[in-house]
């Protein structure tokens, strides 16, 4: 029972909540840059050096069965080994966007928070009690 309990407690923990909820936002995140990337940048990438659709870029590393169409698609569900470096170069260029974007986030937060200081906390107030002490102190003083 003692094992669950601490469990509990490290689940309903802010930290733990607040990672499941980043991981749960990237995830989508990821999905829109994957969208800007595939449907918005690789097409005018595409374009400048030809019509390139780097996701179509492969080398065949095995025997192609007889009728089988020569993309990508195909030749993975015939079985044929292939070296898909076009995917990969779509991946490595979604990471760099998506990093990109990151640190112009955290280049804005952090330019934000130099902008906006926190202001000083205002002393508390003495408590009457102890001003009257201090008055009393005072005038014994005199």
């Amino acid at each position: 029972m003692g094992m669950l309990q601490e469990f509990k407690e490290f689940a309903v923990k802010g930290n733990v909540i607040d990672l499941a909820v980043g991981v749960i936002i990237g995830g989508a995140f990821g999905k829109i840059v994957d969208s800007v990337v595939s449907d918005l940048i690789m097409p005018v990438v595409g374009m400048v050096f030809g019509k390139l659709d780097f996701s179509n870029l492969f080398l065949v590393l095995g025997q192609v069965p007889e009728g089988t169409a020569h993309t990508l698609d195909a030749l993975r569900k015939a079985g044929v080994p292939v070296f898909a470096y076009g995917s990969f170069i779509t991946v490595a260029v979604n990471f760099f966007i998506l990093a990109f974007i990151i640190f112009i986030m955290i280049q804005q937060i952090n330019r934000l928070k130099r902008e906006a200081p926190a202001e000083p906390e205002a002393p508390a107030e003495t408590p009457e009690d102890v001003q009257l002490l201090r008055e009393i102190r005072d005038s014994l003083k005199r």
